[in-house]
């Protein structure tokens, strides 16, 4: 099964965790699509600036704050992923709770552990 992941949040600084998780993700041949306040490329990805509506995301993982996430509601409903992805920093309540109630599944858990411990 494809667990193609949108990285929100996504920097092509080296000392970033969306850096660092996009690099892992491809490492681990997981289908990475990103989207980020500057365009770029990370591992071969293209983060993109504009809010593409990507098909068949399996996980859509957090790098922005609760603040910035709220321009990012309706976009990630209607891509309709199994799960979302809180990094520490990201946990956001409000959120959490509108997508249980669309049937979406909420971690607040960091990408980068759960890739290295296989929990991903």
């Amino acid at each position: 099964m494809s667990k193609t992941t949108l990285v929100i949040g996504a920097s092509m600084n080296p000392n970033r965790y969306s850096y660092k998780t996009i690099n892992k993700l491809v490492n681990r041949q997981i289908s990475v699509k990103a989207i980020g306040v500057i365009p770029g490329i990370v591992s071969g990805v293209t983060i993109e600036k504009e809010l593409i509506t990507f098909d068949e995301i399996h996980t859509v993982t957090l790098y922005v704050s609760p603040k910035i996430q709220v321009n990012y509601y309706d976009y990630i409903l209607d891509l309709k992923p199994k799960r979302v992805l809180f990094n520490p920093g990201a946990e956001n309540p409000e959120f959490q709770e509108i997508l249980e109630k669309n049937n979406i599944e909420v971690e607040n858990a960091c990408t980068l552990v759960l890739l290295s411990t296989n929990q991903y």
